[in-house]
């Protein structure tokens, strides 16, 4: 499959097969998100994932309600994280650049770019989500404090095939000068 094809027919997966993922297309996601760039090279992702039944039962209750609905039957969660205070941040602790701790979102952002573009090409699904119990699923997960929880995934094979929601047009975003 090419670049092309999984940018243009990745979509948000909301309704997953109970099937069960293999433990290698799962470290192929996690690989090709650590292949993404980062501040530095400083590759301040971290990746917790759970494919434990009771485990993700208790990840999925973390969840806002209509994401435990839209993961239920999602095999795999994965918790993506940054370690803190490092991209975008110059030795002694100041920040580089305006952006002042957002750069780490940036790069997690890219990694878990990947990892999604990743799952499409293995004929997985992936579903990214914001809005979870934060000091819960750190509990759960003994995520170290020095570690902030960016998304969450459900990941697992599709059940549908959501069409492409509408997207601005190329020129309502871009200015030339």
């Amino acid at each position: 499959m090419d670049l092309e094809e999984c940018i243009n027919k990745r979509r948000s997966i909301r309704n997953f097969q109970s099937k069960a993922v293999e433990k290698e297309k799962i470290l192929k996601l996690i690989e090709s998100a650590q292949m993404a760039p980062s501040w530095k090279n400083s590759q301040v992702s971290r990746f917790f994932v759970i494919s434990s039944e009771k485990v993700r039962k208790e990840i999925a209750n973390c969840l806002a309600s209509f994401n435990q609905e839209n993961t239920k039957n999602a095999p795999v969660i994965i918790v993506s994280t940054v370690v803190k205070n490092i991209s975008g941040f110059e030795k002694d602790g100041s920040y580089s650049t305006h952006l002042k701790d957002g750069f780490q979102y940036f790069d997690n952002g890219l990694q878990v770019q990947n990892l999604c573009l990743e799952a499409y090409n293995l004929g997985l699904g992936t579903l990214i989500m914001g809005i979870y119990d934060e000091e819960k699923i750190r509990s759960l997960l003994n995520i170290p404090k020095d570690q902030e929880i960016v998304a969450v995934i459900g990941v697992g094979y599709p059940n549908i095939e959501p069409k492409m929601p509408k997207r601005l047009e190329v020129d309502e975003v871009v200015k030339f000068f």
